[in-house]
Order: C-alpha cells, then sequence, then structure tokens
C-alpha cells in the first residue's frame, strides 16, 4: 500500500490545519480543504498559498455534519486519506455547550466515517488531544494510560478515539493514526500564519500576544492555587510546526499496518503558566501584566506527555523549544496587529 497523494483536510482553515496544509503543498501532497469558519478565516489560504507558492487545490465551505454536502465533495474528487481536524476545542466552552460540543465532535466524526465508507476511503489521521487523559496526575502520561477525562471536551474526543477503535476492530480495512498533541502553540516562522482565534482567546499564547500588542489590558491566569511549585497549571507546550510535520509522517505510515495506532506528540516536560509568561515577556521585551483568576471549569493541574512512542515507531522527536514558540508567535502578532482581517483570499501574483 503507497503512501497517500491527495488528502482532505478537514477544519484545513484553523491554526493547525493551515500550518498542515504548508506543510502538506510543501512535500508535494495535493490537498482538498472543508471548514466552516467558525473559529477560522477564509482569508488564511492566500497566506498558506504564499508560503507554500502553491494552491491549495479545492476548498469547500461546509459543517462536516452534512453528510450530503460532504458526499458531494467525495463525489468530485480521489480521496488517498484524510487528516480529520474539524472540531470544537475550548475545555471552559464545552462546559457551558456540552451538547454542541457533542454534537459537532462525535456527530461531525460519525459523519465523516460513513462518507468515507461509502467512497471506499479507509485511511485517517486523527487529531485527538492530551486532554482525554484528565487527572491522571503529575509525570509524563505515555499512551497506556487509562484516560479520565474532566470535561465534556475531552469526553467528546475520548468518545471518537472509542468509535475509531471500534471500526478498525470491525473494519480491517481502515487503518487510523490517532494523534494526542499537547498544547500546540507558535506560529509559521514566516509571520505569515499564526493562531487567530474569533473573540476572546482560549488559548495562553494567542492571548498573551494580543496582550504583548496591546490588544488587551491584561491577562487572566486562570488557577493560582494548584499543587505546582508556583501554584499555576503546567502543560507541555509544543511547536506547531513540530506538531504539523507528525501529522504528515503519520500520513507516511498509514502504509504500515492496518488498525487503530494511538501516539502521543509532546516534548516531555512541562511548563507552567507563569514560566510563559515569562518567556514570553523575554521575548517581546516587556513584562506581561496578569492577574490570577479562579481555575475554569474542567482544567486539571498537569498534562505532561511521554512521547518516547512516537520516537521509537517513526524516529520523530520536536526539535523547537518554548523559546522558538514565543519567538514565531510574537512575530505573527506583530505584522499582524488585528489578526487576519482584511487579508485578501489569495494572493494578487497567485491569482487563477
Amino acid at each position: 500500500m503507497s503512501a497517500p497523494s491527495t488528502v482532505l483536510v478537514t477544519g484545513g482553515a484553523g491554526f493547525i490545519g493551515s500550518h498542515t496544509c504548508v506543510e502538506l503543498l510543501d512535500h508535494g501532497y495535493e490537498l482538498i480543504v472543508v471548514d466552516d469558519y467558525s473559529n477560522s478565516s477564509p482569508q488564511v489560504f492566500a497566506r498558506v498559498e504564499r508560503i507554500a507558492g502553491r494552491f491549495v487545490g479545492a476548498v469547500y465551505e461546509l459543517d462536516i455534519r452534512d453528510q450530503q454536502a460532504l458526499s458531494a465533495v467525495f463525489d468530485r474528487h480521489t480521496v488517498d486519506a484524510v487528516i480529520h481536524f474539524a472540531a470544537l476545542k475550548s475545555v471552559s466552552g464545552s462546559t457551558r455547550m456540552p451538547v454542541e460540543y457533542y454534537d459537532t465532535n462525535v456527530g461531525g466524526t460519525t459523519a465523516l466515517l460513513r462518507t468515507m465508507h461509502e467512497h471506499g476511503v479507509h485511511r485517517l489521521v486523527f487529531s485527538s488531544s492530551c486532554s482525554v487523559y484528565g487527572e491522571a496526575g503529575p509525570g509524563p502520561l505515555d499512551e497506556s494510560t487509562p484516560a479520565r477525562p474532566t470535561s465534556p471536551y475531552a469526553a467528546s474526543k475520548w468518545a471518537c478515539e472509542q468509535l475509531l477503535a471500534d471500526v478498525c476492530r470491525w473494519r480491517p480495512e481502515y487503518t487510523v493514526q490517532c494523534l494526542r498533541y499537547f498544547n500546540p502553540v507558535g506560529a509559521h516562522p514566516s509571520g505569515l500564519l499564526g493562531e487567530d482565534p474569533r473573540g476572546t482567546p482560549e488559548n495562553l499564547m494567542p492571548y498573551l500576544a494580543q496582550v504583548a500588542v496591546g490588544r488587551r489590558e491584561r491577562l487572566h491566569v486562570y488557577g493560582g492555587d494548584y499543587p505546582t511549585p508556583d501554584g499555576t497549571a503546567i502543560r507541555d507546550f509544543i511547536h506547531v510546526m513540530d506538531t504539523v510535520e507528525a501529522h504528515r509522517i503519520a500520513l507516511d505510515h498509514l502504509a504500515d499496518a492496518p488498525g487503530m495506532h494511538v501516539y502521543n506528540l509532546g516534548l516531555g516536560h512541562g511548563r507552567s503558566v507563569l514560566d510563559v509568561v515569562a518567556a514570553f515577556s523575554r521575548t517581546c521585551g516587556s513584562d506581561i501584566p496578569y492577574e490570577l483568576a479562579p481555575r475554569r471549569p474542567g482544567d486539571v493541574a498537569e498534562l505532561v506527555a511521554d512521547a518516547s512512542a512516537v520516537a521509537r515507531a517513526w524516529g520523530w522527536r520536536p526539535i523547537r523549544d518554548l523559546d522558538d514558540m514565543c519567538r514565531d508567535a510574537w512575530r505573527f502578532q506583530q505584522l499582524n496587529p488585528h489578526g487576519y482581517a482584511g487579508s485578501p483570499r489569495r494572493p494578487r501574483a497567485m491569482e487563477r
């Protein structure tokens, strides 16, 4: 079985999805992208094409729960494999909207799998999350750590993993690479692509960047009483460029063996929220103002990856550190103080 050449990317306009599009174009893949732009912008594709020097290809605005619209995409194109990012992703948001999170994340995955099966597509890279581990305690967590989801978001990701495991168990033609990643941050080193969430950022790094550039007054640090050295939560941050490289390599390994394969992606050591605040302050050259706030529902004290399994299986390790993450995120924010607002859909020099 050969490695796939035409890849459907769901959620391809989002933070990780857009960087993945660049990575795949840089390595010769043909792309089909679907996204509903609920937390992204179609303007991102002009930047993807500018970086890669190639057209993205076919882009469709649709909700993957709309199986009729999704099936029409598969009817128009020959798809070799799918990378599935499309999902709602806020831990705290999921505690306010649990039904919507299950509907989008589990319902979207179910609709995607039905459509793939109807069109004879059986190879998938699934974007999962370290949040499935929940309150697993301190220290690096490997893939055998029992899942203990503490939020509807985490539980929806775990439900998707169980669904995919059952599909692989009962339909042996399927191969799924399931990547549980730990807090991807940073931006493309060009400064053209980065994290540009709609509304108030739910994640630490884009919030820090918006404070540093003057869009927000101060950072709210949720929880200063965790059982950690400085009282703030500890996470394993990984550069988005390392994350998307792993997704591209996962496509190559879909040809290895059928079944469900689960891997953590992380650096293997944690940084507290205040560690990241200090690092970003050094990068931007001024102290980031912050204030402590109560813990958010669904958050846990520590999540750190044991990523040795993927290193053994693929010979792959992340190579970028926290300073790289802060530098690239800050470059993107400086060059794009208001995000993607006002960007053209495609760069003028590359219009068809």
